[in-house]
């Protein structure tokens, strides 16, 4: 894994594919493989009876590109130093012109919906979602399913889902359906430290030395004077916070100006009162302002913890193209083609996503959705040891045991991205054909975090990793912005180029200690 990069990579960048979906042109009358939990037909399930047709769901229905190649052509553009257009990203406006559904295509979808009794919502300017609403009595006979209640033994819990893929006949082809199950909704990657374990925090300014603001830069970017000014984050979330719990973490870490400017964008109607899972979104925002303290903006996008939201949130980010790093410590849920596109949009309009790799150790079997995606920045978790002054001395992989540990292995459904090719071997048991994951790490242990409107304890987990480098992508592009270059943009060329590189052991720290073994599996992956 790799821990660290310097601003070097504004100036660095490699030719590479990148993965699109089905396009527009092809058959509408299909089956949407990837919208229903794969388990349906293999888990040991119980069926306690069909829902209710008076049941309201609501959907994000998906659409493919209306030129693919076009696309594919433009980003390998984009990110190739030789090609004339390198870096010259895209507005919004701009990719929905060349690359979405045309205005008539999408206008087709509204009316198809809104003839079959369906209640549309909300509706995208990048013409790639529609958002609908409708009961299930109308949803069944439209997509040839019928829902069930059902009860997963191995897991003892109930959940609704479909009896097969839906089918879809309308005027234009999709690519997925979200919504039509309650399976796996988003879940935070942020663990609590157990009981009686320590954890490796030799000079860290927080309670028990666990590190807090600016202990990061110093064992990262020791007397770096890039601040993250002019620079905005944004970060995907499905909980709230409370704005004290900020506040309080600016003047435990002596951030004299306080926090930055912190905007809330609600998605789907936001969220009301900060829930179970409000300490991520506290732990992301003051990770962000640990690394980047003169970061100009943390928007903070916040949707309800339902299926559908990923693409809703992913769309209104790449269509605000307020941010160019953004940060998610979120996943859940199987393939999302329609969400890869969105991840494409980020990457043509220069934007750098991470999404932490989660926290279940070795990775074997099928990762949640984006864990394994090939068009974003996945960032694994490592255990930092200073010195007494807090400087850099080493970093072993995060593996508290008992599968808590920095998530990493070999995807099951995403084949190797070209900037991948060639670094698997025996001895990292990397894989030379599907995504291997994570990229990059960060440290993901003793993290000191201020929530519940006036606590603060110790955390772990790849989900302040993430929003880590986030916060030091932002000091990246602040420096490009000095050198009047454009941003970085998606990192993952930029980063495996310099990987290749003869400067390597300058410009990043390897981690070649620890491993992230768990019960499930004893021999994969060790550090090398």
């Amino acid at each position: 894994m790799l821990s660290r990069i310097l601003p070097l990579l504004i100036l660095s960048g490699l030719l590479f594919g990148f993965v699109v979906p089905t396009s527009e042109a092809e058959t509408s009358a299909t089956r949407l493989l990837g919208s229903s939990p794969s388990l349906i037909k293999t888990a040991q399930l119980q069926i306690l009876g069909g829902l209710a047709p008076t049941n309201q769901l609501y959907l994000t229905l998906g659409l493919p590109l209306r030129d693919e190649a076009g696309l594919s052509n433009c980003l390998a553009g984009l990110y190739n130093p030789g090609s004339p257009t390198y870096r010259q990203f895209l507005t919004p406006q701009e990719f929905t012109a060349r690359f979405a559904p045309t205005a008539e295509s999408y206008s087709n979808v509204l009316q198809y919906v809104a003839a079959q009794g369906w209640e549309v919502r909300h509706t995208h300017p990048n013409r790639l979602l529609v958002d609908v609403v409708a009961s299930v009595a109308q949803v069944e006979p439209v997509l040839k399913v019928k829902f069930n209640n059902y009860w997963l033994v191995k897991d003892q819990r109930k959940f609704f889902a479909p009896d097969q893929e839906p089918q879809w006949s309308g005027p234009v082809p999709l690519l997925h359906i979200s919504g039509l199950d309650n399976f796996q909704r988003p879940q935070s990657l942020m663990r609590p430290v157990p009981a009686g374990l320590g954890y490796q925090a030799y000079a860290g300014t927080g309670p028990g030395g666990s590190y807090l603001g600016n202990d990061f830069r110093q064992a990262y970017l020791p007397g770096c004077a890039l601040t993250g000014s002019g620079q905005s984050v944004a970060l995907v979330q499905f909980d709230g916070f409370y704005p004290a719990d900020i506040t309080n973490y600016a003047v435990a870490a002596g951030m004299t100006n306080g926090p930055p400017n912190i905007v809330v964008v609600p998605i789907d109607g936001g969220i009301t009162n900060p829930g179970i899972y409000e300490k991520e979104v506290a732990l992301d925002i003051e990770m962000v302002m640990a690394m980047a303290p003169g970061i100009a903006n943390i928007y903070v996008y916040e949707a309800p913890n339902v299926f559908g939201t990923w693409e809703d949130v992913m769309s209104k980010i790449a269509n605000d193209n307020l941010a160019r790093q953004v940060s998610s410590s979120w996943a859940g849920g199987g393939p999302n083609p329609a969400g890869e596109i969105l991840l494409q949009q980020m990457a043509a309009q220069g934007q750098t996503y991470f999404n932490a790799s989660g926290d279940d150790a070795a990775s074997i079997g099928p990762r949640a959705y984006p864990t394994e995606s090939p068009n974003a920045t996945l960032v694994g978790g490592t255990t930092l040891t200073t010195d007494t002054n807090g400087a850099y001395l080493a970093e072993t992989v995060w593996n508290w045991g008992s599968g808590n540990g920095s998530s990493g292995g070999v995807g099951t459904y995403e084949s190797l991205p070209v900037w991948q090719v060639g670094l698997a071997n025996t001895n990292n048991q990397g894989s030379p054909a599907n995504r291997n994951v994570p990229d990059i790490a960060l440290t993901a242990d003793g993290i000191c975090v201020f929530h519940g409107n006036g606590i603060n304890d110790v955390e772990g987990g790849t989900s302040a990793a993430a929003p880590l480098w986030a916060g030091l992508m932002a000091l990246v592009n602040q420096q490009a912005q000095i050198l009047s270059q454009p941003p970085v943009g998606f990192l993952n060329p930029a980063l495996y180029a310099l990987a290749r590189g003869t400067n390597y052991p300058v410009l990043f720290n390897d981690v070649i200690t620890g491993n992230n073994f768990d019960a499930l599996s004893p021999n994969n992956y060790s550090a090398t």
